[in-house]
Formats: C-alpha cells, structure tokens, sequence
C-alpha cells in the first residue's frame, strides 16, 4: 500500500509485496522530494502503521527504510512555516502527537529494523533511535541540529540518550555536529555500517537470522531488555527474570525449541529439516 507519505510493503505476491518473505513488513518513507522530512500526516500514518503491524500475529519483524536520497532529514520546512504561529497549547499539542508516534514505534513488540541510506537528521534520528537493529549505509551522515535552529531534540531525546548514552548526547546536543556513520557506530548507535551497495543484503540477513529464532522469544527477548536497562539487580528484579525463563521453559514455543535442539531437528517455526 503506497501514500503521498508512506510504503508499506507487507508479506504477499502483490506489486506492495515485501522482499524478506512471509513473516516481515517493510515500512519506506514515501517524500523523496522533501528528503523524506515529516509533518502531521507522515506523523500520523507511521502512528496508524506500527500500531496495526505491531499487532498482527504472522508478522516477525519489521524493516523501517526511506525513498530517494536521505533516510530522514527531521522536521518539514512548510510544516515548521505553519508551526512558527502556533500558540503554546497548539504546539504542545503537535509535540504529544510526535511523542506518541516515537513511543509508538519504541514499544512495538515486533524487532525494527533501521535500514539508514543518507542523512538522518534531526527528527530522523529519533525515528533512527527507536529501532532494534541500525544498518547504515557508509555515505550515511547523522545530525542533532535543533540547536542550530534555537531548539532542542526534546521528544526525541530519550531515545537518543538511551541509544547512543549520556556522555555523547551530551556533546552532540549542544554542538549539533555532523557524524559519520563510522563515529555513530563508534558511539554504539548504530549497530553496522556496510558500503551502500551491500545495505540491502546486509539487512536481509538481519531479517533473517531474527525470522530463524522463536516469534515468542524474539518478543519477550525485546521486552526484557527494555525492563532491566538501568534497573538495579535487587531480589525484585533477580524474582522478575527467574519467573520470566520459567514462563517461557514451560510455554508451548519454549518446550517445542528444545525437543527440536534435542533431536537435531527445526523447530516448528522453520521449514521441517
């Protein structure tokens, strides 16, 4: 399904069809033109698109890309026009709808996988954040540059912080320096950069290697991270995580996984050996 805004390809035998078989979704920034930048329509759809592939159950994975020559280059310049005259409440208003849409994206229980091509500024960089797995091009640059415009990556910036850590956020907040893709994957926040005519194969065997694991596993393996980053390892967290592999030892995934380890066999969730 393609928009003014958005492509979804989702797994089929239609022209939309995803490249990465039957259990993967790709979702492709459709503003090549504006060098994929957002507004409150691309807002809302990719809001309306997380949420609807996120809960569909033959879906494992999905890949999140960008049309034409940069990944995302932040806030659209008519839309930031329009924003110049809103009062206070419209634009906390317009903010809550960008947080809901990063928070969206974080939480969505299926792995994202960034696919990063070009420039990835700004705005683009929450979206980069809120992905599992980051694959860049090598030509692919990164930016925080609200601050040159006299704002801050606010809404984004949990995220970023928890993405690339504190002591680097703490530098490229406030300088708004160009990165590299070589210094991002430095910094730990992107996780491999590949020359730009190996991206795409390199991310279809990121795809890959996560359709081979359990669909259940791979989800509660997201959640768990997400639960225990920062936590202090007290009783209450050591009780969490033992209930956790006794849930999933004793669940119909967990005990199938291990009679098919066991027999050197594929588990139900691959084709038979």
């Amino acid at each position: 399904m393609t928009s003014p805004t958005l492509e979804i390809r989702r797994p089929g035998n239609g022209p939309d069809a995803a490249r990465h078989g039957p259990h993967v979704a790709e979702v492709w920034l459709n503003r090549p033109d504006v060098r994929n930048a957002f507004n409150d329509g691309v807002i809302a759809e990719l809001t309306a698109a997380f949420r609807t592939l996120g809960a569909d159950p033959s879906l494992r994975a999905i890949v999140l890309a960008g049309h034409g020559k940069a990944f995302c280059a932040g806030a659209d310049l008519g839309w930031m026009k329009t924003m110049a005259g809103y009062s206070w409440e419209q634009n906390r208003a317009d903010a809550d709808r960008l947080a809901e849409m990063l928070w969206v994206l974080y939480s969505c229980p299926l792995p994202v996988v960034g696919r990063i091509h070009g420039d990835c500024y700004a705005g683009g960089m929450g979206l980069a954040a809120v992905c599992d797995v980051l694959v860049a091009s090598d030509a692919a640059t990164f930016c925080l540059s609200e601050a040159k415009l006299g704002l801050l990556p606010a809404t984004i910036g949990p995220y970023v912080v928890r993405a690339m850590g504190e002591q680097a956020a703490r530098r490229y907040f406030v300088t708004a320096e160009r990165l590299s893709a070589a210094r991002a994957a430095a910094l730990g926040f992107v996780h491999e950069v590949v020359p730009p005519n190996a991206l795409d194969a390199r991310v279809a065997e990121v795809v890959a290697t996560i359709v081979a694991n359990g669909p259940a596993a791979v989800k509660a393996c997201k959640q768990l991270v997400k639960d225990v980053a920062g936590r202090e390892i007290d009783a209450g967290l050591r009780d969490d995580t033992a209930r956790r592999i006794a849930d999933i030892r004793a669940g119909d995934e967990g005990r199938a996984g291990v009679r098919a380890f066991l027999s050197k066999e594929n588990p139900p969730w691959l084709p038979r050996s």
